[in-house]
């Protein structure tokens, strides 16, 4: 998972300029399977990614490609997920 934030004193409007690059790439990433689910975060200062990657490292590859990320306009916090590996105790033997 990767929560983007657009970085403190970085206008609505830079932010605007970048927006029609930056969809084409990332309906292409979900297009070709590396992007799972997207979210507007409910504060309007980013958005949430799920991505299908093996590592924080290619999420990272990826993420750097798009163009809020060339341009320095985004932090991006990445949280490595998986499936809730308790629930295998539902399944019988632990």
């Amino acid at each position: 998972m990767v929560i983007l934030t657009v970085k403190a004193g970085v206008t609505r409007e830079k932010v605007m300029s970048v927006m029609p690059a930056e969809i084409r790439q990332t309906a292409a990433l979900y297009l070709n399977g590396k992007i799972r689910e997207w979210y507007s975060r409910g504060d309007g200062r980013g958005v949430v990614f799920l991505l299908d990657t093996r590592d924080v490292a290619e999420a990272h590859t990826i993420m750097e490609g798009l163009p809020l990320a060339k341009q320095d306009l985004m932090d991006h916090d990445y949280i490595p997920v998986g499936p809730l590996l308790p629930l295998r105790l539902l399944m019988g033997n632990p």
